[in-house]
């Protein structure tokens, strides 16, 4: 089944383009079928790269979903037309009666700095707790992660001497969670971050379980409440120039930053990427779509509410 999206959304002619089915609100009520409801709090500052990058991802599924986007109240994007933001996002106390079968949350540019200092932290932390009594399962993403970890079970974040930047190898430790069905022993993740969650810190809250690390870039995946939250500190979301965007954007800048790890092809970026992730963001993003939010979703979506509160 396709994607439900709304008319005019950029991401809907891009993606047309590399052949992936999606329809617009109108088609979509012409049939008899309740969707998937998803919202999507896009933190990143170039929205539409975002937008784009998740609903690629979300449409590999036979399942149909709807797509909502949320924004942040207190804060004013600067790289995205403020005509896009009105026509395609709402705030969040407009959504706050609502209730979803998943919800994504992405990372955002404010990484070294303390939670507290984040001018919309108390916004933040009041969407975290109202996902748990509105959203059958939420995927956390690259900073939500580590907000989300912070703000639920006081998991610290620690400053990286230079940035995590590149494509690395990651290992299963719960190779018979439906969330790895079909994955091989080892897969790759893109990674662009100045900050770091540990393990040790996971390890000792009992609430937790670290469902997938790398030798070179730590902690990648974090499960709570039996798969109603997941918290992953790469980007499985990123297209193959995302990375080489980021690298560019970084040197003409006269920032200090390196060639991202085991991304450009014999590490030349003149040969252009390998991409070697592709396959397990897919997988990633419909076994949480089926076993996660389909599987587990009330028949009726207000039953969320009942659901967040026994659990």
């Amino acid at each position: 089944m396709p994607l439900n999206l709304q008319k005019n959304l950029p991401a809907i002619e891009l993606l047309k383009q590399e052949q992936i089915f999606v329809m617009d609100s109108l088609r979509a009520s012409e049939q008899d079928i309740r969707p998937l409801r998803v919202v999507i709090l896009n933190l990143m500052p170039l929205k539409i790269t975002t937008e784009t990058d998740l609903i690629r991802l979300l449409s590999n599924t036979p399942l149909q979903v709807e797509l909502d986007f949320m924004k942040i109240k207190g804060h004013t994007p600067k790289n995205t037309p403020i005509e896009h933001m009105q026509e395609f996002y709402k705030d969040f106390d407009q959504m706050a009666g609502d209730y979803y079968d998943g919800m994504i949350v992405t990372g955002a540019p404010v990484e070294q700095m303390e939670f507290e200092d984040v001018t919309y932290w108390e916004e933040i932390a009041s969407i975290f707790n109202w996902a748990r009594t509105h959203v059958t399962s939420t995927l956390y993403i690259c900073w939500a992660a580590q907000a989300g970890l912070y703000h639920f079970y006081n998991v610290p974040k620690y400053p990286l001497p230079s940035k995590m930047f590149g494509i690395f190898r990651h290992t299963v430790r719960e190779p018979f969670l439906p969330i790895f069905r079909g994955f091989d022993e080892e897969f790759y993740v893109p990674h662009s971050r100045h900050t770091e969650i540990r393990r040790e810190d996971i390890l000792k809250v009992p609430g937790l379980t670290l469902l997938s690390e790398s030798e070179e870039s730590g902690v990648y995946m974090v499960m709570s409440r039996g798969g109603r939250e997941f918290f992953i500190t790469g980007h499985s979301e990123y297209s193959p120039y995302t990375l080489n965007d980021e690298y560019l954007r970084d040197l003409s800048k006269g920032l200090p930053i390196s060639v991202p790890v085991n991304y450009y092809r014999n590490n030349d970026p003149s040969q252009g990427p390998v991409v070697r992730w592709r396959g397990h963001a897919n997988l990633l993003f419909t076994n949480w779509l089926n076993y996660y939010v389909y599987q587990q979703t009330p028949f009726r979506i207000e039953d969320i509410q009942q659901l967040g509160e026994l659990s």
